[in-house]
């Protein structure tokens, strides 16, 4: 008998894997951070394999920079569309830069 949790995480990847081109990674981003994390980060845009994730504050960045290749990994087995690259961007940053490739990549699995 396979535990429950296996059971779960099976139904979880069947349902991101049948979400709309794009939206997967946006939806899976609050199952693989936890709700603590979740609760102070949005998934605000998915884009050309780039996951962004706006975040409080630089200190957020980076605590969760130090994180990404976890996350990547854990993303990428949810969704059907690889993500390569997570962006954790303030909110600040966000509004100020005019230049949406400004802002430097937390992590690349080609890196």
């Amino acid at each position: 008998m396979e535990p429950a949790s296996a059971g779960i995480e099976r139904v979880l990847i069947d349902s991101m894997r049948r979400a709309p081109n794009g939206e997967a990674p946006l939806l899976a981003w609050p199952l693989v951070c936890g709700n603590a994390v979740a609760r102070r980060t949005r998934a605000a845009a998915f884009t050309q394999g780039v996951l962004r994730i706006e975040v409080p504050d630089a200190g957020w960045r980076a605590e969760l920079q130090a994180l990404a290749g976890k996350y990547l990994a854990a993303l990428n087995r949810y969704s059907r569309q690889a993500v390569k690259r997570i962006e954790f961007v303030t909110a600040e940053e966000v509004e100020s830069r005019a230049d949406p490739v400004a802002v430097r990549p937390a992590f690349s699995k080609h890196a």
